[in-house]
């Protein structure tokens, strides 16, 4: 009895020392979200505020940092925050969506325990309920090195975050309203700068001959927006922690959920200049303007702005064109590119179509291969460590679009997709639609290794797969009428959220849960559940007799 007593508490400390690791740095952050009145259209509405702050603060940390960050919910709804593009290596319990963690009652507090391990890069955060993004809330994540580990170009003399989106002066609850009455969202109102529309409330000072990284990333509901920066050029170096190939581009197109890092040099006259942002793909074009104004500035920005890209073409081939920089570091000191993902062999291959929006019970809903997600009472990822059974399908999702089936048929179901720990997979995805699709994948980054538009895939197209420098990434865009292939390692076990980055589409279904399964768990390769996991629904009542983490893996072991 003393001896097992004494493996439970070396184990219990092994997962303390490993969590911690190794005197890797904590940042703390307390967060009070409230609702308050905003108007960044010139129209008073309700806004989400962290700390009073639209949009929220920033978290600035580097590789292997400790995020400790109190969430105080003083909203009358539940809520909670996810992470866009944090890894959350072993860590699924983290994830902030309603598949893996309970929502934060009104009144109280949650506190989310992450680590940046592994990782650099430009994200943001954003709330996943109840359409609350639609309303604020979502600030901007900046990973940066380690200062020993270099990055391919010199260090920018300052460095910027352009938060961009689509934006409604309709709340968000007025938005919920229209979704559950069986339309779909209207064209937005506007688009956000940092938060402003108004190009004297958003931008930045430059000094002559000095270079500057902007960290852009499109946190809005359903629009690609194309950015540019007046007269000037700019070089692409980041997506999504993947250092790239530095192209330069005059403008660059950013697909609703993305996230991206450029340079550029002030290198023009000493006057104003206006940054542009413009819907893509959209029957009328938003746009929006900020300034970027030089020390010693002579006078305002004066020439016409050109005219955004109109071609599916132009976004097309500048996505081929991103490509992963084979000769820089990641987060540590190796090269990206060691890792020969093209010579692995693929274990599964898994086609996902969306669909139009569809009556299912008399309700709008949209759907993958013919499922349309419902949102269970209880996280599914509780429902799995608990073995509380019919929460939620696994299987429920196909690997393939039914053949021959219509809109019609489309279902609705809390389904998952299993999967196993270490399985190299082809994912493909298929839109046969009109629109630009996104997609974005928690806990992983896939390698985005072909796409095409016009034309559906077929096993044909993999020799046009690039195998070689594909970029890696978390959110991948989907070409109207065409198709996104990518590959992905599932090397992170845990419940897994892959959703459509259209807000409305995932609102209404367009997502599923990907349960990555292995049958020896241990703390190498997930963390055990927290102490402080808010348990709700069916797994509430499993509060008192609630196993420590340690006991429970050793005795599935």
């Amino acid at each position: 009895m003393a001896g097992n007593t004494r493996a439970l508490v070396l184990a219990w400390l092994f997962v303390l020392i490993s969590s911690a690791s190794a005197g890797a740095p904590y940042r703390f952050f307390d967060w009070d979200i409230t609702y308050g009145e905003i108007s960044p259209l010139g129209v008073s509405q309700q806004g989400i505020l962290i700390n009073g702050q639209f949009p929220g603060p920033a978290i600035e940390c580097q590789t292997g940092d400790n995020l400790i960050i109190n969430v105080r919910n003083s909203l009358p709804d539940p809520f909670l925050l996810s992470w866009n593009g944090l890894q959350h290596r072993k860590n699924s319990w983290q994830d902030g969506v309603s598949g893996t963690n309970c929502p934060i009652p009104p009144g109280q507090n949650f506190t989310y325990h992450m680590q940046a391990k592994d990782q650099i890069g430009s994200f943001f955060y954003f709330p996943s309920l109840a359409f609350h993004k639609a309303a604020g809330g979502f600030g901007a994540i900046r990973i940066h090195n380690r200062p020993l580990i270099p990055v391919p170009f010199p260090s920018p003399d300052d460095e910027f975050t352009m938060l961009i989106g689509d934006w409604y002066t309709t709340t968000h609850k007025a938005l919920q309203n229209l979704l559950h009455g069986g339309k779909e969202l209207p064209s937005p109102d506007g688009i956000l700068i940092n938060g402003k529309r108004s190009p004297n409330g958003a931008g930045f000072n430059v000094e002559q001959g000095k270079t500057y990284r902007l960290r852009i990333s499109n946190v809005g509901l359903q629009n690609t927006l194309n950015f540019l920066i007046q007269d000037h050029n700019m070089t692409l170096v980041e997506v999504e922690g993947t250092h790239t190939v530095q192209n330069s581009y005059t403008s660059i197109d950013v697909h609703v959920g993305q996230s991206l890092s450029v340079l550029f040099t002030a290198n023009r006259p000493s006057r104003d200049y206006h940054i542009a942002v413009s819907t893509r793909f959209t029957n009328t074009t938003l746009r929006s303007t900020a300034v970027v104004r030089y020390a010693g500035s002579s006078g305002p920005a004066f020439e016409a702005l050109p005219a955004a890209p109109s071609d599916v073409e132009f976004s097309l081939n500048q996505a081929r064109s991103i490509r992963t920089n084979l000769t820089a570091n990641g987060p540590r000191p190796n090269p990206q590119g060691s890792y020969h993902y093209g010579s692995i062999n693929v274990t599964r291959t898994v086609r996902l179509a969306s669909s139009a929006g569809s009556s299912v019970g008399g309700k709008l809903r949209h759907a993958v291969n013919g499922v349309s997600f419902a949102e269970a009472d209880t996280p599914l990822k509780l429902a799995d460590y608990y073995n509380i059974s019919g929460v939620f399908r696994l299987g429920g999702i196909p690997d393939a679009p039914p053949a021959g089936a219509t809109v019609e048929e489309v279902r609705s179901e809390t389904a998952v997709m299993d999967s196993d720990h270490r399985s190299f997979v082809e994912v493909v995805l298929e839109n046969g639609e009109d629109i630009v699709q996104s997609w974005h994948l928690d806990g992983h980054s896939v390698f985005v290794v072909g796409m095409d538009v016009g034309r559906t895939w077929s096993e044909q197209s993999r020799d046009s797969y690039n195998l070689v420098d594909a970029v890696s990434r978390c959110t991948v865009q989907v070409y109207p009428r065409g198709w996104t292939a990518v590959l992905v390692a599932l090397d992170n076990v845990g419940m897994w959220n892959m959703r459509s980055e259209v807000w409305a589409r995932r609102y209404l279904g367009q997502q599923f849960y990907l349960r990555v399964y292995t049958p020896s768990p241990s703390f190498r390769d997930e963390l055990p559940i927290p102490d402080n996991a808010l348990l709700c629904g069916r797994a509430a009542a499993t509060n008192s007799s609630r196993p420590t983490p340690v006991s429970r893996h050793l005795l599935i072991k």
